[in-house]
């Protein structure tokens, strides 16, 4: 992991085409702002973990109930 430091205003650039700019520091929490081409995807973590679990079906439902019949040539 890269650890910068950056104060209120100031912008790390990722890749040429993806700016993240400091917009606000206040207490324990630190406002971001990110400009990224329209085909990039970015989300908060816990968004992400939300989708990829909404995504994925219940073990239940993929174990099959009925025995796959089999063919004995």
């Amino acid at each position: 992991m890269l650890v910068l430091s950056r104060k209120k205003d100031e912008t790390i650039v990722i890749n040429g085409s993806i700016k993240v700019t400091i917009v606000e520091i206040r207490g324990d929490k630190v406002r971001l702002g990110i400009e990224a081409p329209r085909d990039v995807v970015v989300h908060r973590e816990e968004v992400l973990n939300a989708i990829e679990q909404a995504q994925t079906p219940p073990l239940a439902e993929s174990i099959v109930s009925e025995p796959l019949p089999i063919q004995v040539n």
